[in-house]
């Protein structure tokens, strides 16, 4: 696997997930929050959070060069999130998404992580639009996609679910 890039803002890295970050991920994917409004991805152990890094995460990573990102406080290195670039199936064009532990939400960490994904996603990655899905009931998830300056476009269901999502997008 090639070497990949990482990022920094002013108080984050965003690093490309890895193994390394299967506990992590395995926590992550199954907090209440996660599985309420992303959906349980079926993650029951850390040895299942690898086997889905390795074949969900990693393949895109290695494919576009994006993927997911392990969100790390610079003042403590503590992995608090992560954020992304997602190639999704039934979506066109690239997804945005984030998501935290709940004791770092609401600290403006997911608007810095995204801000900074989104740049990048024009100037490293030459992309020119992103699209990012939410579950209606998720306002705060909603509030965060205005501000970084996606607009509503519609609504989308994804192939094999069964909830109608609210579609923003942004042309970069």
């Amino acid at each position: 696997m090639r070497p990949y890039k990482t990022f920094e803002t002013e108080r984050l890295i965003l690093k490309p997930t890895l193994e390394e970050d299967a506990a992590f991920i395995y926590e992550l994917f199954n907090t209440p929050k996660w599985l309420k409004n992303i959906g349980d991805r079926n993650i029951g152990s850390p040895e299942m959070a690898k086997e889905y890094i390795l074949t969900k995460m990693q393949p895109q990573l290695e494919r576009l060069g994006f993927s997911n990102y392990t969100l790390i406080r610079k003042t403590d290195k503590v992995k608090i999130g992560c954020c992304g670039l997602y190639d999704r199936e039934g979506l066109e064009g690239i997804d945005i998404g984030f998501a935290f532990l709940p004791e770092y939400e609401g600290q403006g960490f997911a608007f810095e992580a995204a801000d900074k994904l989104k740049n990048v996603a024009l100037k490293e990655f030459g992309l020119h639009a992103l699209s990012a899905i939410t579950s209606k009931h998720n306002f705060a998830s909603q509030r965060l996609l205005e501000k970084l300056g996606l607009a509503l476009a519609g609504t989308t269901t994804l192939p094999n679910g069964n909830e109608e999502l609210l579609l923003f997008t942004i042309e970069l």
